[in-house]
């Protein structure tokens, strides 16, 4: 009985023994998958604040380019609008009206109504049926510290014809018009860059043009007084005028004529045509560019003929801003956009990285802490600040091969010691390399950005897939036994 009970106790005593070591190791909370991934997103979004940061500098950059241009551009010549010819002819406007009057009546002094007729002198606006434009721009570029900008000299040739002057609409007599008063002016947005006084040709005649536009609505511009070369016999005129006018970035040309012939050509190979009407005939070629316009009265909105009592509110800045047509000299690259746009692929870039330790990690059965991961990051946000500061001094691509390659270098040496294994570090520099590379071409195929850029990110996401196709989410991550 007593061997039976000791038996009975010795069996009791074995049973905690052998629960204790049938029981499975518990990993740590900080172990799981799940708050690992947490911890990546978590970092990811505190990258956001060095990646606003450099977006802020940029921004920063941009305007401080942009003033130093307008600083150079000033100087030399801004954008140009050329609205003209335009010409002027005033008429006498005869009214009636009613003015109070004392009349002495015996001793008495009474107020009454007399009615009378006045007059004032009312401007009559008139646009050319045909405007030709013949133009050569010659492009140069403007340095100031490290910034660029885009100018030209532009040979100007304007030719315009004013057939046969009428003024039924009006309802003037001829004895009324001012023929003598006839004036004809053109709209610049600056004349800075004119070099010698304008002379317009009038039928054969040259005419001296003085400062001092009168195409309403524009405060620049030159004016002549025609001298009697309009009469009531003679309405109509040709006038012709040749232009060298310094401008930056572009010029624009206001369709004033029924028929509107415009020709421009330059040896800037990277044009831009802008405005209510493209060229009918452009070619564009390494040598630069030529471009022909034709355009009719029927693409605008304010009429041919009007004065300051019929159809005054038309000729509008407005109406007139939206029929300029023309070109702008665009700079081939603007590697402060080209910045711009990489720096929104920043936290792609960074998931795509983290997401590749993240694997090596459950993969490899190898613990990388969060500041590890951090600092990668940190070196990723590194490239954008090194590709903008070094192409403020040179080309895009030099910058942009020399900021991938010092942070693809940093970030595989540090993987190589993080990662334990020399083949997994070359493994990251194969895919930082070929992530760059990526990105890259997406930024130069501006038109097919979007859909490279979706194709990219559907190969990343397989691979994804297929990797961790066979991986136990469900299994601990913990090395401990």
């Amino acid at each position: 009985m007593n061997i039976m009970k000791d038996e009975e106790v010795e069996s009791e005593n074995d049973k905690p023994e052998k629960t204790f070591r049938e029981k499975k190791p518990t990993s740590s909370w900080k172990d799981s998958i799940l708050f690992k991934v947490g911890s990546i997103g978590f970092l990811i979004l505190l990258l956001l604040i060095p990646l606003g940061m450099i977006d802020s500098l940029l921004t920063e950059r941009l305007q401080r380019r942009d003033s130093t241009i307008t600083e150079i551009t000033s100087t030399w010549g801004k954008e140009q609008t050329i609205v003209g010819p335009v010409l002027i002819v005033p008429y006498r406007y005869f009214y009636k009206t009613w003015v109070e009057e004392t009349v002495k009546q015996g001793n008495k002094e009474i107020e009454q109504r007399k009615e009378v007729t006045e007059n004032k002198v009312i401007n009559a606006y008139f646009l050319p049926t045909q405007l030709s434009i013949n133009g050569d721009l010659k492009p140069d570029n403007l340095h100031r510290g490290i910034y660029d900008a885009i100018v030209y000299t532009g040979n100007l040739k304007i030719a315009a014809h004013f057939k046969q002057l009428d003024f039924t609409n009006f309802k003037i007599e001829d004895k009324n018009i001012l023929w003598d008063e006839a004036t004809i002016s053109f709209a610049f947005t600056d004349l800075r860059g004119t070099h010698e006084t304008l002379m317009l040709e009038v039928d054969k005649q040259k005419l001296a043009l003085i400062p001092g536009g009168l195409v309403p609505n524009f405060v620049s511009g030159v004016q002549t007084n025609l001298k009697g070369l309009l009469s009531e016999t003679k309405r109509d005129l040709s006038v012709n005028l040749n232009l060298v006018l310094n401008g930056s970035s572009g010029l624009q040309i206001a369709p004033i004529g029924i028929q509107n012939n415009v020709t421009l050509n330059s040896s800037w190979k990277d044009p831009s045509f802008n405005g209510a009407f493209l060229p009918m005939k452009r070619d564009i070629s390494e040598q630069g560019f030529n471009a022909n316009w034709q355009i009719s009265y029927y693409g605008r909105n304010y009429p041919q003929l009007w004065s300051e009592m019929f159809n005054n509110g038309t000729f509008t800045l407005e109406a007139i801003n939206s029929s300029l047509f023309g070109v702008t000299l665009v700079s081939p690259i603007d590697s402060y956009r080209n910045v711009e746009r990489s720096i929104k692929y920043g936290v792609l870039f960074v998931t795509l990285v983290f997401t590749a330790f993240f694997l090596f990690e459950v993969s490899g059965k190898i613990k990388i802490h969060p500041f590890q991961y951090l600092l990668v990051g940190a070196a990723l946000c590194l490239f954008y600040l090194a590709l903008l500061s070094l192409s403020e001094f040179m080309a895009f691509m030099l910058a942009y091969i020399i900021a991938a390659c010092a942070s693809t270098t940093m970030t595989t040496l540090y993987s190589m010691a993080v990662l334990k294994n020399g083949k997994r570090g070359l493994l990251m520099a194969g895919g930082l390399i070929t992530t760059y590379g990526f990105l890259y071409v997406t930024l130069q195929a501006t038109d097919y950005a979007l859909l490279i850029g979706t194709v990219g990110l559907f190969m990343a996401l397989s691979l994804v897939m297929y990797t961790t196709r066979d991986i136990d989410w469900y299994a601990p991550t913990s090395n401990d036994n």
